[in-house]
Parts: structure tokens; C-alpha cells; sequence
């Protein structure tokens, strides 16, 4: 097979400015022991060049420097050095993606599917596109193969670095290009020789597309995202706005920035002539109104998050969403529930079905909702809420200190160590400052800030759902208002499923019927509800998702993304 290019070849062929716009560099290496004369490197047959190509390749991977990813005799760098030995001493370092002046079909396919990583939430240059883009094209000018194509040494690099990039495609596709954590599901983070191995066998029946798409995720959000990739790339707009500073102390200087960024994306008609606040705030409502947040006039830190957002730094969020998907169990549970904090949204999930979706409050950037993992084991009717110790230190304690008549309006009462109510106006605050030895109770009621129904499960954040008095915020387009503790819109209708769930498997134990439950509601009862059958709970921050073929971004509230850009992907 040639290396010329047809349509057929490719899977999607696409241009993408961040791809190429930062140079990939590369350490030159010499040593008298090993180069090679480039004569020494040009051979008179096909046969002949087989033979000087794995020479090469032997020569090039025996002298791998240890630790740095370089080649002695190359500029190559590459990035599973060790892997790439272990392979080419398998195979008695013959090419793999080369025979005698040709490119084999897998050699072809990969390199198209390099092309067009980006539909994978990949970047091509993390898989030596230039450097093989390079070569191909001095093949593609020598078709009579009477210069580069006779050149062992252009095949010993392309076949080297095409190894070492389907080995970094596996272990990206399947892993992720984030650190594993805590909260990491994955049995499989750390990925064995073997199974690096067996990937140059599945290649040979599957080929690269399906080879890939069976180490994906099988996540149905991680598929909705991936389904919208292209729309985003075909009408990605590549242009470099001006970034408008949060905190910016100079007033005239922010505003003469806000208005600069407003005309650039079409919010503003004119921009040589200074715009006064009332102008500045209607373009700021437009922008708003467009990007589906809050619509007040105001340029806030959430809005300028969102203005300071291109669509090259989106791919970014889109990658590192793909990659938080990789992070979660290879199979999940058959049913269980899923919020995404960055969406402020709830699902119910059985098999690929989302059984009920529901509007969410998480915490605020001060007082975030955590990522975690658990399951629902309780429901309480009309609990009572007792503040944690940041709260109690950060807001209450404060409020108390000036009026301690703060406890009673807010519907607090105040307990020592012994269970009795202590007069709030009797306790010297002043001596104070952020632990006190007293408990802080909210009595049930309507007016709790937990609301009527509490939904339990175990973690060390002593955050929960729950409803809320407060039921009005659901109508902000800016959810993320809360202390972390996740307040749900449809509380009640998240109660009938948990509650149904446990009577259809109830086997031969008890259960609790909905009827029950809505007695207690009535009577204003304070009840704890053992489940049974405990439903799975999954937390997670996920500031894009894919949905009717299109991708919608979510604010990067907590400044998450932005720090693992910064972190794993600042080369980008």
C-alpha cells in the first residue's frame, strides 16, 4: 500500500490550530559508538531495506537512554520507551507498521486515526503527528523510490514512533491522562506489559477504530460527549479574545477590557467609542441570555469565567471530562444515581435509562460539594439539621457574637454535652473564637433547612441530599448556592423509587411503604427509614456534557478544570 492519501483512508480528517501551534521539542543526542553513516542507512532492494530497518531498530531501541524517552542516534522522544523495547524484542525488532518500501494496512490506519484523535478527546501531537506527517510526505514525493523511500532510517523513526504512539493511544483511551485518586473505581489503573501485548494482537482482528472504541468507556455520558465532538470542531471558532481580568482594581481599565471582549463576540456594536455602564450592562445580558446563566447586567466572577472561555480551551474541558469518565468503574451498577455538581443536576439511572431528572443546589466555590462515592442507607422525615463545625465557626459563631438572638430567629437551639437547651443570651461568646462546647440543633419543621426529607449515606464530608425550605432557587440558572449538601427539586419523587425499590426486593424481609411515609409528611413526624436495598450514589464535577448530538458547558465554578489544565494539560 502507498503512503498516498485517499478519502476512504481517513476516519475524519480535520484541522484543529491548537494541534500544531506549539512546537514539540526534541533533544538531539550523538554518540560516536552508535551513529550511523547515512549512507550506511540507504538501501539498493526492498529485501535490503527490510533488513537495514530492523538493524536500525534494534540498534536504536538497545540504546535507549534510561529514564529520559530518547534514542541514542535519533531525535526521537518518545513517551513508553520501555514498552516499545519490550515489544520490538518480541517481534526479533522487525518493523511492525512497515514491509519492504510499503506501509502496511495497520500502519495506514493508525496514522489516519493519529490524524483524527481529536474525535476521540486525544490530541495528535501527543502521538508524533508532525514528525510522521514528515516523512510520510517525503514518501509520498519519491514515489519512483529513488530517494527517501530507499532511506532505512526515515522507516526505522516512523515505524518506532507509531509503536510508541499506539501504545500511548491504548493507555489514553483506556486510562485517561489524569492521576488516579481517591475516589478511583478502576480495578485496572495500572496497566500490565501482557496487556499491552495483547493489543498488538486484538489490532490484527479488530483494527485501530474497533480496537479503540473496545477500551473505551462504556459510560452513556462519556458516549454522549464523544457524539458531539465533531459538530464542536466543524464550527469551532479559533479566534483569540481578549481576556477581561477578575478584580481588576482600575475601573476604566475593566470596563475598557469588558467592552473590547463584548464587541469581539458580537454583543456590542461599536468599540472606538467608550460604552456607558447602561450600554456595558446590556451586552453583558445579552451574553448572559445566550450562555443560559444568570441575566443580571452584571460582568461577576461567573460571568467573566465564561467570557474568558474559548473554544480552544473548551477541547481542553471536553479531553479532561472524557478522561473523568475513565476514572469510574468499567461497568456500573444497574441502577444508582448520578449528580453532576458543575450542572447542578440530578439523574436516576437503571441500565442506560434515565428513570428521573431533577434540578440540584450544590455547594458554593467557598463551600464545595465533594466528589465521592457511596450509597443511600437511611431516609429521615422532618429531620433535624445540626451544623457542622465550619459552619458553626464560619457563619453562626460570628452572627451569635453580634446578636445572639440569631439562634431563635434562625430556629436554632442551643444544647450542652448533657442534652439540656442552654439560654444563648446567658453563654459569655466572647471567649469563643472557633470551636464551641455546645450543640447547635434546627428543630424540624417546614422551615428547616433541610426541608422535610433527608436522604443519608456514609461520608467523612457529613453532606447528604436532602430538601429545602427554599424551594424558589431552583429557579436560578446559577445553582451552586449551598453549603455542600445537595438540595433536590424532586425530592419526592426520588423517595417513591428508593422506597419501591425496597419493596420489589424485598424478599423476606421488611419494608416501608410509601403510604407510611406519607402519613408521617402529614403528621410533621420526625421517622428514620432503614433501605434495604441500598441505592449507589456517584458525585462527580463534570463541566461539559453531550446531549442531542451538541455539547453543552457548564461554569467551571470551582476553578477545578482550570487547575488540571494548568497541571496535566498546560502544553495544550
Amino acid at each position: 500500500m502507498s503512503c498516498a492519501t485517499t478519502p476512504s483512508m481517513h476516519i475524519y480528517r480535520l484541522k484543529y490550530p491548537l494541534l500544531f501551534g506549539i512546537p514539540i521539542c526534541f533533544m538531539v543526542l550523538v554518540s560516536c559508538k552508535t551513529k550511523t553513516k547515512k549512507g550506511d542507512q540507504i538501501a539498493g532492494t526492498p529485501q535490503e531495506l527490510q533488513e537495514k530497518t530492523t538493524s536500525l531498530i534494534q540498534n536504536r531501541i538497545s540504546g535507549i537512554i534510561a529514564g529520559e524517552g530518547q534514542l541514542n542516534d535519533t531525535t526521537i522522544a518518545f513517551n513508553q520507551p520501555r514498552i516499545s523495547k519490550l515489544i520490538y524484542e518480541k517481534r526479533s525488532f522487525e518493523p511492525i507498521w512497515c514491509n519492504k518500501e510499503k506501509w502496511l494496512p495497520a500502519g495506514d490506519s493508525l496514522f489516519f486515526f493519529i490524524e483524527s484523535s481529536q474525535l476521540f478527546g486525544l490530541f495528535p501531537e501527543d502521538y508524533h503527528v508532525k514528525q510522521l506527517k514528515a516523512i510520510r510526505t517525503k514518501f509520498f514525493h519519491d514515489s519512483l523510490s529513488k530517494g527517501d523511500r530507499k532511506d532505512a532510517g526515515f522507516w526505522s523513526d516512523a515505524d518506532m514512533m507509531l509503536t510508541d504512539a499506539f501504545i500511548q493511544v491504548i493507555k489514553d483511551i483506556k486510562l485517561g491522562r489524569l492521576p488516579q485518586d481517591s475516589i478511583t473505581l478502576r480495578k485496572d489503573s495500572v496497566l500490565s506489559d501482557d496487556f499491552y501485548l495483547r493489543q498488538f494482537d486484538a489490532l490484527q482482528r479488530s483494527g485501530i477504530t474497533g480496537l479503540v472504541q473496545s477500551l473505551e468507556p462504556q459510560h452513556k455520558g462519556y458516549h454522549l460527549l464523544k457524539a458531539g465532538i465533531k459538530k464542536f470542531i466543524d464550527s469551532a471558532d479559533y479566534k483569540e479574545f481578549t481576556m477581561v481580568p477578575f478584580g481588576e482594581k482600575d475601573l476604566a481599565s475593566f470596563n475598557r477590557s469588558l467592552q473590547k471582549r463584548l464587541y469581539e463576540g458580537g454583543f456590542i456594536a461599536f468599540d472606538s467609542v467608550r460604552a456607558d455602564s447602561a450600554q456595558l450592562a446590556t451586552a453583558v445580558k445579552e451574553f448572559q441570555k445566550k450562555k443560559g446563566i444568570t441575566v443580571d447586567g452584571r460582568a461577576g466572577e461567573g460571568t467573566l469565567r465564561m467570557l474568558n472561555v474559548n473554544d480552544r480551551e473548551k477541547f481542553i474541558r471536553i479531553a479532561i471530562s472524557m478522561d473523568k469518565y475513565k476514572m469510574l468503574p468499567e461497568k456500573m451498577p444497574s441502577k444508582y444515581i448520578w449528580v453532576n455538581v458543575s450542572a447542578n443536576y440530578l439523574e436516576l439511572v437503571l441500565g442506560d435509562t434515565i428513570k428521573l431528572g431533577s434540578k440540584v443546589i450544590c455547594g458554593k466555590a467557598k463551600t464545595r460539594t465533594p466528589v465521592l462515592t457511596s450509597n443511600i442507607t437511611e431516609l429521615i422525615t422532618y429531620p433535624q439539621w445540626v451544623p457542622p463545625p465550619s459552619i458553626v465557626s464560619k457563619e453562626i459563631l460570628p452572627a451569635v457574637k453580634r446578636n445572639p438572638g440569631y439562634l431563635a430567629r434562625k430556629g436554632f437551639s442551643l444544647v450542652d454535652s448533657k442534652g439540656n437547651e442552654v439560654d444563648p443570651y446567658s453563654v459569655d461568646w466572647s471567649r469563643y473564637k472557633k470551636t464551641i462546647p455546645y450543640r447547635i440543633v434546627q428543630g424540624s419543621g417546614d422551615a428547616n433547612a433541610l426541608g422535610i426529607m433527608k436522604f443519608v449515606f456514609s461520608n467523612k464530608y457529613s453532606v447528604y441530599l436532602h430538601d429545602t425550605n427554599q424551594r424558589y432557587l431552583f429557579a436560578n440558572a446559577m445553582r451552586s448556592l449551598s453549603h455542600g449538601c445537595v438540595r433536590v427539586q424532586e425530592w419526592e419523587k426520588l423517595t417513591y423509587y428508593i422506597l419501591r425499590n425496597d419493596s420489589l426486593n424485598a424478599g423476606s424481609g421488611g419494608y416501608t411503604k410509601m403510604d407510611s411515609v406519607k402519613k408521617w409528611l402529614q403528621k410533621k413526624q420526625k421517622k428514620s427509614i432503614a433501605v434495604r436495598n441500598k441505592i449507589p450514589v456517584y458525585i462527580r464535577y463534570i463541566t461539559c456534557e453531550g446531549r442531542d448530538g451538541s455539547i453543552l458547558f457548564y461554569d467551571d465554578v470551582y476553578a477545578e478544570d482550570k487547575m488540571l489544565r494548568e497541571k496535566y494539560f498546560s502544553a495544550k
